[in-house]
C-alpha cells in the first residue's frame, strides 16, 4: 500500500477551467493499493478560493469524510500555509513512506521546505505535472505552461533541493489525449455511476478546449502523473542533469545541462505501452466509489 499526498489545483466541474486534477483523484480513490493520507490546495488553474471551494464541492458529493482536506497559500501569501503544515508534519510521521503527488503550483511544498529545510529528505518520493523543455505546441497552436510558471519561485526550489523527483512535462501528457473514443467508452457504460458523474464533470470542457486547439477532446496531463506513480514500469524514465533558475521556471522551461552543473531530475520520455495506460485508468475510475 502506498501512502500518497494529493497536493492540486483542482477545478474540474468549474467553467472553461481544466479537469485533469479532479481526474487524477478520481484515479486514486479507485486504486486499492493507494492510501491517500490527505488532499492539500494550491492555486493554478484558478485562484485558491476556487480552488478549494470547488474540491469542497467534490469533497461533499463523493463523501469523502474521511480523507483531511487542507487550503494552501494563494498568490502573495506567505507559503507557510495550513497546507505546507500538514504536508510537513504527514510525512515526518512517517519518513521515507509517503508520495506526493503534485499537479498545480508547487508552492505548498516550497512552504514545507520553508518551514524545515529536512522536508524533501523525509518523503518518499515527487511526482510532478508541469515543465516543458521546448514550447508546447499543438496543431500550430502554442500553449502556455501554468503549473511550474503560476510559481516559479518554488518550482525552482522544489526541483534543486527536492529528493526523487520525477517530472512529468506537457510533452508527455500529449500522448495521454481524452477524446472521442474514450467519451464512446464511457457512454458504454450508462449505469455506473463513476462514469456518469465523470461525463457530467468533463463534457462542458471537451466541447471548450476541443475546438480551441483544433483536437477532438483534452490531455490528460494530471492523470499522467497519477499513473506514474502507480506504474512507472510503463514509463521510459530518462534521470537528466537540470540547469534551469528561478527565471526559467517563470515559463516552465526545463533546461538540460551538458556540463554536468546543475540537479538531477527523472523526466520520462514516452508511454510504452498506452494499452496498458488506458486500461488502468479505466479500472480505477469504475472502482472511485
Amino acid at each position: 500500500m502506498k501512502k500518497v499526498i494529493h497536493d492540486c489545483d483542482n477545478t474540474m466541474g468549474v467553467p472553461q477551467k481544466d479537469v485533469d486534477d479532479g481526474l487524477a483523484l478520481l484515479y486514486l480513490l479507485g486504486r486499492e493499493d493507494i492510501d491517500i493520507l490527505g488532499v492539500t490546495t494550491t492555486f493554478g488553474n484558478s485562484t485558491i478560493d476556487i480552488v478549494h471551494s470547488n474540491t469542497e464541492s467534490m469533497f461533499s458529493e463523493l463523501k469523502l469524510n474521511d480523507i483531511p482536506l487542507v487550503r494552501g497559500a494563494g498568490v502573495n501569501e506567505d507559503r507557510r500555509s495550513d497546507a505546507a503544515k500538514f504536508l510537513l508534519e504527514t510525512v515526518k510521521k512517517s519518513p521515507k513512506e509517503v508520495s506526493i503527488l503534485a499537479t498545480g503550483s508547487l508552492t505548498n511544498l516550497y512552504g514545507a521546505y520553508l518551514l524545515d529545510d529536512k522536508f524533501f529528505t523525509y518523503v518518499k518520493e515527487i511526482v510532478i505535472m508541469g515543465g516543458i523543455q521546448k514550447p508546447l505546441v499543438i496543431n500550430n497552436k502554442i500553449m502556455n505552461e501554468l503549473n511550474f510558471a503560476s510559481d516559479a519561485s518554488a518550482a525552482y526550489h522544489v526541483l534543486k533541493y527536492g529528493e526523487n523527483a520525477t517530472v512529468v512535462t506537457g510533452h508527455l501528457c500529449l500522448q495521454a489525449l481524452f477524446g472521442k473514443e474514450t467519451y464512446d467508452e464511457l457512454m458504454e457504460n450508462p449505469s455506473n455511476e463513476v462514469f456518469k458523474y465523470i461525463r457530467e464533470k468533463t463534457l462542458p470542457w471537451f466541447n471548450f478546449i476541443g475546438p480551441k486547439y483544433d483536437v477532438e477532446g483534452f490531455y490528460n496531463w494530471d492523470v499522467v502523473a497519477a499513473v506514474y506513480l502507480t506504474n512507472p514500469e510503463i514509463f521510459q524514465d530518462d534521470v537528466e542533469i537540470i540547469s534551469s533558475e528561478e527565471e526559467d521556471y517563470k515559463t516552465g522551461l526545463l533546461k538540460t545541462s551538458s556540463d554536468k552543473e546543475g540537479y538531477k531530475v527523472n523526466i520520462p520520455k514516452s508511454i510504452v505501452d498506452m494499452k496498458k495506460f488506458n486500461s488502468l485508468v479505466f479500472e480505477a475510475w469504475e472502482q472511485a466509489f
